[in-house]
């Protein structure tokens, strides 16, 4: 099987290359025209590039990871967030029919959304399923939401093969600082190796539903080759951890004293309180299940960081 990964240079994508390959997936990485590691480089707003880039790679399936996936720089800048991840993506699915129709043979797209589409939910419809109608609070979910109608549409309208993938948070080595367990194990790290005390930190309320990236990973080439055409899958462990279980957990695991407090310039708005998933779907069709416990992705997140400040 061949596979071309839009976004390759990214947290997940770097993750995705891997574990296609350990799998003997042929893999085409595709990453931002700046990226000079990669030979395949994309731009969401040059269809050109991306026809040259599913006409190099020849893929079985195209894994869309390419996206802005900041929710707060999704604030910051909504228009750009939507033309990169909505007309971004209606112009993936061009390139790749465009491809087809040359080919005579249509890839699968494996297309990675977010829980974040669902929005807030009453207690009444936790763990949330795929079936729910979708209330995006903030621009990056509303993109997410948007390119999943586009893809489905175009597909039903074109022709085409499409899977949604509707992962909730995940982390792992590797990480940005952005988000919020690498965020907490760098500070962690800092304080290990510095005479600081005091760690700044968000809303510690949030409940989330957790995955390490290793497992979501595994959800997507799970779903690539046995998911259903125009179907969506959550990806998710099925249970929240609040934000101050988690940070609890990497103190543990970091050993070190902390005063942990609270920066209002961390907080953002339109905050879910609580989220988590079924994931019983993806089980059913795929045999996927979770093999990397939290302590252990808190563990080799810290230990990333700390490899970062003393090499």
């Amino acid at each position: 099987m061949r596979a071309l990964v839009t976004g390759a240079g990214g947290f997940v994508g770097r993750h995705l290359v891997r574990e296609l390959e350990a799998q003997g997936w042929g893999v085409s990485a595709a990453s931002g025209p700046s990226d000079e590691a990669y030979l395949l480089r994309i731009d969401l707003g040059d269809e050109a590039s991306l026809i040259d880039a599913v006409e190099r790679a020849k893929p079985d399936v195209v894994f869309h990871l390419a996206a802005q996936s900041f929710v707060p720089e999704s604030l910051r800048a909504p228009q750009q967030t939507y033309d990169v991840n909505v007309l971004g993506t209606a112009r993936l699915f061009a390139a790749v029919r465009a491809y087809a129709h040359r080919a005579n043979a249509m890839p699968r797209i494996l297309f990675t959304s977010s829980a974040e589409v669902y929005g807030a939910r009453g207690a009444a419809e936790l763990p949330l399923h795929e079936s729910l109608s979708l209330r995006p609070r903030n621009p990056y979910a509303a993109s997410k939401a948007a390119a999943e109608a586009i893809l489905l549409g175009e597909m039903y309208s074109f022709g085409g093969d499409v899977v949604i993938a509707r992962a909730f948070n995940h982390i792992g080595p590797g990480q940005s600082e952005q988000f919020a367990a690498s965020s907490f194990a760098h500070g962690l790290a800092k304080i290990a190796t510095s005479d600081e005390t005091v760690l700044e930190v968000g809303d510690l309320g949030a409940e989330r539903d957790i995955l390490d990236v290793r497992d979501v990973v595994r959800a997507y080439v799970a779903l690539a080759e046995r998911g259903e055409r125009g179907e969506v899958y959550n990806v998710c462990s099925g249970q929240a951890v609040a934000m101050r279980d988690l940070l609890r957990e990497l103190i543990l695991v970091a050993g070190v004293p902390v005063e942990v407090r609270t920066d209002p310039r961390r907080l953002r708005p339109s905050e879910i309180p609580i989220s988590f998933g079924s994931n019983l779907k993806l089980v059913e069709r795929t045999g996927w299940s979770q093999r990397i416990a939290l302590r252990e992705s808190l563990r080799d997140i810290y230990d990333d960081a700390r490899n970062k400040l003393v090499p």
